[in-house]
């Protein structure tokens, strides 16, 4: 065998051999941040703390540990998601939506404004 049929044939050898297998590497979902301006009178409140600032909720719902408040004025209607934050700890407001009363959207900070100005906590 001349070199050029052992050079040739190693080369396709090689050419058979399997590639290294890599799986890509999937990057952590991105946490969409919501801006909390306007919402710090709300944000990390107790229900006690909500109903002084908004009056007596439109609807109290609760789901194992969670609670949701909901607050509705002519303007608009904000829902306070309050989850314990420690074991058997006083649940406490880390979400909140907003929304017209016809269900379109109206900024939330916008909402905790409007409500906190109503007549008698209403």
């Amino acid at each position: 065998m001349t070199r050029a049929t052992i050079l040739l044939a190693t080369l396709l050898i090689a050419g058979c051999a399997a590639a290294p297998t890599t799986r890509p590497v999937k990057a952590p979902p991105m946490a969409i941040a919501y801006p909390t301006v306007g919402l710090e009178r709300v944000i990390g409140q107790d229900a006690s703390g909500l109903v002084k600032l908004f009056g007596t909720p439109d609807a109290d719902v609760r789901e194992g540990a969670a609670r949701k408040l909901q607050f509705g004025s002519a303007i608009c209607v904000l829902d306070t998601y309050l989850y314990p934050q420690t074991s058997g700890g006083e649940a406490r407001v880390t979400y909140l939506d907003a929304r017209e009363p016809d269900g379109s959207a109206i900024d939330r900070a916008s909402c905790v404004a409007a409500l906190t100005r109503r007549d008698g906590g209403r």
